[in-house]
């Protein structure tokens, strides 16, 4: 079936921005006395795809640190600098939405100024104007649906013929849990969780060039 409405996620789905927040993140967490059981990599698998309210609870119950009260705001603050320094898109994302006809609009676990800045520093910002959703905008984030029904409600879209473009676990769960229809991009063909993202009933692709063709009912 082609779809009326496509919904994206952002981060680590149209920009690569999860390797520089997850290595601003550690950073700050090792200054803070991170113990070193939990490396980069530990912390990327943990955090990718939740919220920052909810990265910051797992920290507590996880990693066993107290965060200080300006924790977010120095986090933030070098983040958004590290980005607009280092910030790409994912590699064919403007050549496959200028081939996606449909509504689109972004959901992410990002706050909308960072959803915002992501955007205008990749050339993407016009694809969707300002129909951007966060996390915050809603009581639960991902994996609940919260997220990806308040921007279907919003769109005008009922969620059985919208489809939810994700990258992470918490991402697809949020989708199919909403009763949408979800694709996967796990871009190395070696991913073990693209078995994952299969049995949980995701669409697994790998080249954002494959998506036009899948939104519109190809194989």
């Amino acid at each position: 079936m082609a779809f009326d409405l496509i919904i994206f996620d952002m981060d680590g789905t149209l920009v690569d921005s999860e390797p520089v927040a997850n290595r601003v993140f550690f950073e700050k967490l090792v200054a803070l006395g991170l113990d070193p059981y939990f490396d980069e990599a530990t912390i990327a698998r943990d955090l990718t795809g939740l919220s920052l309210p909810s990265c910051f609870e797992h920290v507590r119950t996880h990693y066993g640190l107290t965060l200080p009260e300006d924790f977010e705001a120095i986090l933030q603050a070098e983040t958004y600098r590290r980005l607009r320094a280092e910030l790409n898109p994912v590699p064919g994302v403007p050549e496959m939405l200028r081939q996606v006809p449909q509504p689109k609009c972004v959901a992410s676990s990002s706050e909308l100024e960072k959803i915002e800045l992501s955007l205008a520093l990749c050339g993407l910002a016009g694809y969707f104007g300002p129909h951007c959703f966060s996390a915050r905008q809603v009581a639960r984030g991902k994996p609940h649906p919260d997220l990806f029904l308040h921007a279907a409600k919003e769109m005008g879209y009922a969620p059985q013929v919208c489809a939810v473009v994700e990258d992470s676990l918490p991402g697809v769960t949020a989708g199919l849990r909403a009763g949408m229809t979800v694709f996967a991009y796990r871009p190395d063909p070696q991913d073990h969780q693209g078995a994952t993202f299969r049995d949980l009933g995701c669409r697994v692709f790998s080249d954002m060039a494959e998506l036009p063709a899948l939104l519109n009912g190809g194989v």
